[in-house]
């Protein structure tokens, strides 16, 4: 990896997710960052209100809390390791391993992308 990992105003979007994940390809994240404290919302898609927090580790690697109210209005909430994959043009593709914390407590993996604005 070359040069400093920088989240910073860049927007993701969901890729793939295993089907007991609520989030889909109309989800947008907005990631912010300030030192190793990254952040983001998240909304559409039945989603509103999203939120996520999390470390950055040096490679890039996430790891992340997150909160949502869910398509049918339940107040969801989760965890997640991310890794980093930065693509040939440039984008981030975050590999993701999750869990709720709420809710069936049942485990999944997603995939998100950045988009270009």
């Amino acid at each position: 990896m070359s040069g400093p990992v920088d989240y910073d105003n860049r927007v993701f979007r969901s890729v793939a997710n295993t089907p007991n994940g609520e989030v889909g390809s109309e989800t947008l994240f907005h990631y912010r960052q300030a030192g190793n404290r990254v952040w983001a919302t998240y909304e559409v898609g039945g989603i509103a209100a999203g939120h996520l927090i999390a470390t950055a580790g040096a490679d890039g690697a996430l790891d992340m809390r997150y909160h949502h109210l869910s398509p049918t209005g339940a107040l969801m909430t989760g965890i997640c390791r991310s890794r980093l994959e930065i693509l040939p043009d440039g984008r981030y593709r975050l590999h993701e391993t999750w869990q709720w914390t709420s809710g069936d407590l049942s485990r999944g993996t997603s995939i998100v992308e950045e988009i270009r604005r």
